[in-house]
């Protein structure tokens, strides 16, 4: 991994971020009979790109231009912060066609919106625009389209300029926090905490906050 990248933005080509899956391929198998070795090969390849996603040490931006289908919306969710366009559009996808969720969309939605929410969304195969996204915590900002890959950007920028070693130790904390007891959470927060204390962010944020200028954090 290129340490001196300190921030990932994640977009489309296009107007979507990401429509989900081929479903003309997906015919082209099922008239072959290969459908269950297409989804064992799919699912795996979504499972890299989350896992990816979500244990890199550094912020992920996703800009969101348009809908995000099926498998796309399990790339949208594993990322740190999102920003849409108005014509964003989140979508399960996979109830329309029977399938079974992938990219790890039954842990994410769930801890995001509860069991009854993520429920109300898979069940229902919801069409979510930005502003119902954006109220539900899905999404982070809505900006005019325009202007979303200036501010994807810009705060990709603004979050490289933070300590990005610290965002990597906190997206494992959140990612704990799934599946650890309190007293083993705060244990993790301990062990985390020295962790930093013996790296080299800390000690310029505490040297900036005395000097009272912003901190100058380096490439972890």
């Amino acid at each position: 991994m290129d340490r001196s990248v300190r921030c990932v933005l994640l977009t489309g080509a296009g107007s979507a971020f990401c429509a989900g899956g081929d479903v003309a391929v997906m015919e082209e198998h099922r008239a072959e009979g290969t459908l269950d070795r297409l989804f064992h090969e799919l699912t795996g390849e979504q499972e890299l790109s989350v896992r990816t996603i979500m244990n890199m040490p550094k912020p992920v931006v996703a800009a969101l231009p348009g809908v995000a289908a099926g498998g796309g919306l399990s790339l949208a969710l594993a990322c740190d912060w999102r920003i849409a366009s108005p014509k964003a559009l989140l979508v399960p996808a996979f109830p329309q066609l029977g399938a079974v969720p992938d990219g790890g969309l039954t842990y994410l939605l769930p801890h995001y919106l509860g069991i009854g929410g993520a429920q109300e969304l898979l069940f229902r195969n919801a069409r979510l625009s930005a502003e119902s996204a954006r109220d539900l915590g899905l999404v982070h900002e809505i900006c005019p389209a325009e202007e979303l890959t200036v501010r994807a950007l810009d705060r990709a920028r603004e979050l490289s300029e933070g300590p990005t070693r610290e965002y990597g130790i906190l997206k494992q904390l959140m990612l704990s926090a799934f599946s650890e007891s309190l007293d083993t959470q705060m244990v993790l927060e301990r062990r985390s905490a020295v962790e930093a204390a013996r790296g080299p962010e800390l000690p310029e944020g505490i040297r900036a906050f005395i000097e009272k200028r912003r901190p100058r954090f380096p490439s972890p």
